[in-house]
């Protein structure tokens, strides 16, 4: 496939920027950039994401990969970073929530480690803007790591004799919660993934992708909507605007009207601690983004999260309630669950059975090519799942009830596929003659 120019152009900076740089430097010394970056993910982008003072060291980040996997890290030396984001899930761990200290239930599905570091802000709320304070946040809480405060932290790392000798080694001074959670940092900011499918078929080779996957990328971009928020190019390479968005999921089982009224009273005398509290609350967990913000338009809205990594990486949404892409197509196929801060962009889709595989199929195909074969595995659990989907309600999608306005565009496939003009479409100049 021969890409337009203008794609070209764009691509060089997006996919290309990283790839191929020197080896590790020697011991200690700083990293300007990481060693390689896979296509997919870019080397402006990684340097833009990474705080001066923040790159990754070999000795920080192996220090912080140890303090990732820590049990003793909880107060009862059960849980560690890892629980809830293993390594071989994705970074995630598979269920619809996560389980903590004492097997306590949280209400947020764990998003995964893959790419955080290029994340305008961590959590499904967005209430910091840091790797580290993500860090320190679920050691402290009490259904996460559960234990009591900074302090008590220290004075258990303190008392596991290797700790103090690698501390003094990476940091040169005795261990404190600012390094622990900038070793963790570290570890996680070599966490980038690129490198699917779709990349590949980005870069040039058209056979990368089956007639479906193309098809689905096409509906992606244009009957779908999807690339409304989830737009990949050269502004949002992890296919997420980064924003936050009512999209209705938090509807379904709240209130939301006196929530919030009761939320309102409880956050604006709250201090971080007591709205990382509040976001595990059974009840107040729902009101999303508003517990940060404390800004009624907020009630309800939960961070985009990147495509990419998606087939491995379910149960979705903020609260892990659809176990497979095709029931997060049928959920926005019917423009969601109506109420009263649904985002103004939801509406019927109008998709049919078969735009609905293909989109799956798509979707698919972010997945880093490394997890290839847990890719294959989750995409055959799901399908298996396939008629078996409480979220589907074909009248509505179709518009045979309800009021969720007209479809957006249908891209006509039998002039022009859209998955053969690149990220931006063709960049052929309008000529006079096609001006008048």
């Amino acid at each position: 496939m021969r890409l337009p120019s203008g794609v070209v152009t764009v691509l060089a900076v997006v996919l290309h920027s990283g790839v191929g740089l020197a080896a590790s430097p020697p011991s200690g010394q700083t990293l300007a950039t990481p060693p390689k970056l896979p296509p997919g993910v870019s080397a402006t982008l990684w340097g833009l994401s990474v705080p001066p003072g923040s790159e990754p060291t070999p000795e920080k980040v192996a220090l912080g990969e140890k303090l990732f996997r820590e049990k003793r890290l909880s107060v009862d030396n059960t849980v560690a970073c890892m629980t809830c984001h293993e390594p071989e899930l994705g970074f995630t761990d598979g269920k619809p929530l996560s389980e903590g200290v004492r097997q306590q239930k949280v209400t947020r599905n764990s998003p995964t480690v893959l790419n955080a570091l290029f994340n305008a802000t961590q959590f499904w709320d967005g209430r910091t803007g840091t790797l580290e304070d993500q860090a320190k946040l679920p050691i402290l809480n009490p259904r996460e790591m559960g234990m009591p405060d900074a302090d008590a932290v220290v004075r258990k790392v303190r008392g596991i004799p290797e700790y103090v000798t690698e501390f003094r080694q990476v940091f040169g001074r005795e261990v404190n919660y600012d390094d622990l959670a900038a070793a963790i940092a570290a570890f996680e900011r070599t966490q980038y993934s690129g490198n699917a499918r779709f990349d590949q078929f980005i870069t040039g080779d058209s056979k990368a992708l089956t007639a479906s996957e193309k098809n689905g990328w096409a509906l992606f971009n244009g009957k779908a909507r999807c690339n409304s928020c989830h737009a990949g190019n050269a502004v949002s390479p992890l296919f997420s605007d980064q924003k936050f968005h009512n999209i209705g999921v938090a509807a379904h089982k709240q209130d939301f009207v006196t929530l919030a009224r009761k939320g309102v009273q409880v956050v604006r005398t709250g201090d971080e601690k007591q709205i990382d509290e509040l976001a595990l609350n059974s009840e107040f967990s729902e009101l999303g983004r508003f517990l940060v913000t404390k800004q009624e338009n907020d009630v309800g809205s939960f961070k985009t999260p990147t495509l990419r990594n998606v087939g491995i990486t379910g149960p979705y949404m903020h609260d892990g309630s659809l176990p497979t892409l095709w029931d997060v197509m049928d959920h926005y196929n019917k423009g969601g669950v109506a109420n009263p801060y649904l985002d103004g962009g939801m509406q019927r889709l109008g998709l049919t059975e078969p735009e609905i595989d293909d989109l799956v199929a798509f979707l698919f195909a972010l997945t880093d090519t490394k997890f290839d074969a847990l890719n294959k595995e989750q995409l055959a659990k799901q399908r298996a799942r396939k008629n078996t989907r409480p979220e589907r309600d074909t009248a509505i999608a179709m518009g045979k009830k309800g009021n969720l306005g007209d479809l957006a565009p249908n891209p006509d496939l039998a002039v022009k596929n859209p998955a053969d003009l690149g990220i931006y479409g063709d960049v052929t100049p309008v000529t006079t003659t096609q001006r008048k």
